[in-house]
């Protein structure tokens, strides 16, 4: 079976979008079923907070995104696996000539921990090898939601 990690895009439009994106998931992905229920980085929680801080989310947005984090399961930075392939894939990424976003790295880290593969809907992992972290790319087009 493999596990997903959702990138924090993939979260953010399954708060803009709502069902359609979860019917595209579920479907083409299977997240719906035990046990491929999708992880998040806790990272990405932060991240959804923070937006919804600036933005001003209301009473709507805010329901979704806490019935989301109720739904996924995020994993903690502290462990010392993901420190370290944090380094890893930091050192990798600087050799490579790409300098990758602090939040970034610690989702691709939690993904090589976790043996999961990033769902996202960006390029910001495309340097990276698969068999450094798996990460797939999801066409925003290709959804007709996002």
């Amino acid at each position: 079976m493999i596990q997903y990690l959702l990138d924090t895009n993939i979260l953010l439009a399954w708060i803009r979008w709502g069902s359609l994106l979860q019917v595209f998931l579920q479907t083409t992905y299977r997240l719906d079923t035990i046990p491929t229920v999708p992880i998040i980085s806790i990272v990405s929680v932060a991240e959804l907070r923070v937006l919804a801080l600036q933005n001003g989310w209301g009473p709507h947005k805010m329901r979704m995104m806490d019935s989301l984090l109720t739904y996924l399961i995020p994993v903690p930075i502290p462990y010392k696996t993901i420190l370290d392939s944090y380094v890893e894939i930091d050192d990798f990424s600087r050799r490579a000539g790409v300098k990758m976003g602090k939040n970034d790295l610690w989702i691709a880290a939690t993904a090589h921990v976790e043996t999961a593969t990033i769902l996202t809907t960006d390029k910001d992992f495309d340097h990276l090898p698969q068999s450094l972290v798996k990460h797939l790319y999801i066409d925003p087009a290709s959804t007709d939601t996002v």
